[in-house]
């Protein structure tokens, strides 16, 4: 039996054992499913130890697959951590920044703002994901985060720029632009992958026996749809008011949980170009206050 460990299968071993299957796993790591399951069965064969069970709804881990995932997270953790300390002494504006926010911001208000910052930096490379990385600013697998978030992680710094508003929102061409009145027409939704979010609330609880016409997994495809025609849709204003063929039908709502925030760990704060992206975003998203909370239009960043 050769039991020595190697970084990558244990990454491997917590990524099934988070995921609780091999197809999550390979996701998250960015490999595809043989790759999984190979790495999986050559460490077991290593140890001589069954990691995991093999159950209809998945993989669960074993008694000894729980002892190694346990001690594996506390040395995962630790290195994590001087990664982030070693990063934070960068002093250096170059390289790659990793932001991670949402996709109706990557739709609206954050292109003109990503561009003018590479005119100032031409050193930083950025990369955008709209993946839901809030929880994993810990792990780097983003420095960065620009967010509608009702209650930021205490582990993350930054600040809270706007209230974010959403309104009712119908194609210039559809009968309720003309009437300003909802009543009577069909919506298109979030489905329930974004049940969560303030839009999703506002509509269970304000049109509860609304007729849907169209669900999906994406305000941006909400706000395609709704500007084809295909039926009213709740929008946050920023992205409702900056889509040319659609109109806004009623009054902006602005919840007191719905907030954007610019957000890093603490350990990155300081990095160079960590603390010049966060500072200009969070100036640049703040002249645009009065479009996110439903008053006026946009306006140059």
């Amino acid at each position: 039996m050769d039991s020595r460990l190697d970084w990558e299968d244990l990454h491997t071993v917590l990524a099934v054992a988070d995921c609780g299957s091999l197809a999550g796993a390979a996701r998250r790591l960015g490999v595809n499913h043989t790759t999984v399951l190979r790495r999986i069965g050559g460490f077991e064969q290593r140890l001589g130890l069954r990691l995991f069970d093999r159950l209809p709804g998945g993989y669960a881990l074993t008694a000894g697959g729980e002892e190694l995932a346990a001690a594996a997270r506390g040395m995962a953790a630790t290195v994590e951590a001087l990664e982030r300390r070693l990063a934070g002494q960068d002093l250096r504006l170059e390289g790659t920044l990793r932001v991670a926010t949402a996709d109706t911001l990557t739709a609206s208000l954050l292109p003109p703002l990503l561009a003018q910052f590479r005119e100032l930096h031409p050193g930083i490379v950025l990369e955008v994901t709209t993946a839901n990385l809030m929880a994993n600013l810990t792990r780097r697998d983003a420095d960065v985060a620009i967010r509608p978030v009702l209650d930021p992680p205490e582990t993350l710094v930054g600040r809270r720029v706007a209230g974010i508003a959403f309104a009712a929102y119908a194609a210039a061409s559809h009968p309720a632009a003309r009437s300003g009145t909802v009543a009577a027409h069909p919506w298109v939704a979030p489905d329930d992958s974004l049940a969560g979010t303030s839009v999703a609330r506002w509509m269970r609880r304000a049109l509860p026996e609304a007729a849907i016409a169209l669900r999906t997994d994406s305000l941006v495809e909400v706000c395609r749809a709704a500007r084809a025609g295909i039926g009213l849709a709740a929008l946050p204003c920023y992205l409702g008011d900056a889509t040319e063929g659609l109109v806004r039908i009623a009054t902006p709502t602005v919840p007191e949980e719905a907030a954007l925030w610019v957000l890093t760990h603490e350990d990155l704060r300081r990095t160079a170009r960590v603390s010049a992206f966060t500072e200009f975003a969070a100036a640049a998203l703040a002249r645009q206050r009065d479009l996110l909370e439903g008053r006026r239009p946009a306006v140059s960043v």
